[in-house]
């Protein structure tokens, strides 16, 4: 539990915010144990870059990206275990026949060059793929987690194509649970029916743009809803989270969807934003740096151009406060020092670094 904040003052605003590099459309950020960071760029670049200097890099040996629309490069994390292994797991779309594509992940080992400048990947190994790929340019998803358990949890969102998501047999809409190498674990919800819902932890989902674990290791997702309805959910285990029966947003051409209270069968986001945030990116802080934060989650936001401040109290979750940043936020992570970085979206996005403000 989040609990009250510590009896201090907080400063308002609470942090200073640094620019410290710039990327092209760069999408997902992970800390390297050295405190260099790993950066994907959508179009297809994995970059690596050293926050003392600013000086960024190229990773290279990275699979080729299906890039247009909200496809292309993705998620980047780290192996548990990366100091023995070496791993990296990279998220993205990936082209199939007949021009449909699907989100796929894989995972290879990070070899750093001489001089600490850039790298590259060796064994890449595809472990998962977002089938049935399907026509299309939205709605991939494919965020990743690892939790304490060792397992690789992937958000695999229904690529706008809204009743797979209640199908067990297709990976559209689902959270996804595997273990580091892509083989299912056995005590997975759907794990007897074989197939792709051996892989499914929970269905019903929209298009998941964030996970975290919080510090008691429940897992927490927010989607992007249709026209109203982004939705922060705790992920419980083989729940069904309703797409496209029921959301608390309508159609985008005005044609209404019940609301998650005339369903209760269906596992209903512990909150949830209309008009929406388009939530992108989500850390649960943990640090020090910002005692005030510790526990709180923060989600970056598109449309609302804005970093949003979740509290949690045990399994109920809300809006605390929401700090405008004058451009779309597509990442937030936090730093080995405690700080929070963010990523602006876009062609000539800034990576900032925030500190507290002691002022």
């Amino acid at each position: 539990m989040s609990g009250p904040l510590p009896a201090r003052v907080v400063p308002d605003p609470p942090f200073t915010s640094t620019p410290v590099a710039t990327f092209n459309e760069p999408w997902a950020m992970t800390f390297l144990p050295d405190g260099r960071l790993l950066v994907t760029e959508k179009a297809g670049k994995l970059r690596l870059a050293n926050v003392a200097n600013g000086q960024v890099g190229e990773v290279v040996g990275v699979p080729a990206v299906a890039y247009g629309g909200q496809g292309g490069f993705g998620d980047v994390v780290l192996h548990p275990r990366f100091n023995d292994n070496r791993l990296v797991y990279l998220s993205y779309a990936e082209a199939g026949s007949g021009g449909t594509r699907g989100a796929a992940v894989a995972r290879a080992q990070l070899v750093l060059d001489a001089a600490g400048n850039g790298g590259s990947l060796s064994n890449l190994q595809v472990i998962w793929r977002q089938l049935p790929k399907v026509s299309g340019s939205n709605h991939y998803g494919h965020r990743m987690a690892f939790g304490a358990d060792g397992k690789l949890w992937i958000t695999s969102s229904e690529r706008d194509q809204q009743t797979p998501a209640q199908d067990l047999q297709s990976a559209l809409g689902k959270m996804i649970r595997l273990n580091d190498d892509g083989s299912v674990p056995p005590d997975n919800p759907f794990a007897a029916q074989g197939g792709i819902a051996a892989q499914v932890w929970s269905l019903g989902h929209r298009n998941l743009l964030g996970i975290a674990f919080d510090a008691n290791g429940r897992l927490w997702t927010h989607e992007m809803g249709p026209a109203g309805g982004d939705e922060l959910n705790l992920i419980e285990r083989g729940s069904n989270y309703g797409w496209p029966i029921v959301s608390n947003g309508n159609h985008y051409d005005g044609r209404p969807i019940p609301d998650h209270a005339t369903r209760p069968e269906f596992n209903a986001p512990e909150a949830w934003w209309t008009p929406v945030i388009a939530p992108a990116g989500f850390v649960i802080y943990s640090g020090d740096l910002f005692p005030w934060f510790r526990g709180r989650g923060f989600i970056g936001g598109l449309a609302s151009q804005a970093l949003v401040q979740i509290r949690f109290d045990g399994t109920q979750a809300s809006e605390e406060r929401r700090y405008p940043m004058g451009r779309r936020i597509r990442e937030v992570e936090q730093g080995p020092d405690g700080a929070l970085w963010l990523l602006e979206d876009g062609s000539g996005g800034r990576l900032l670094k925030l500190t507290p403000n002691r002022s």
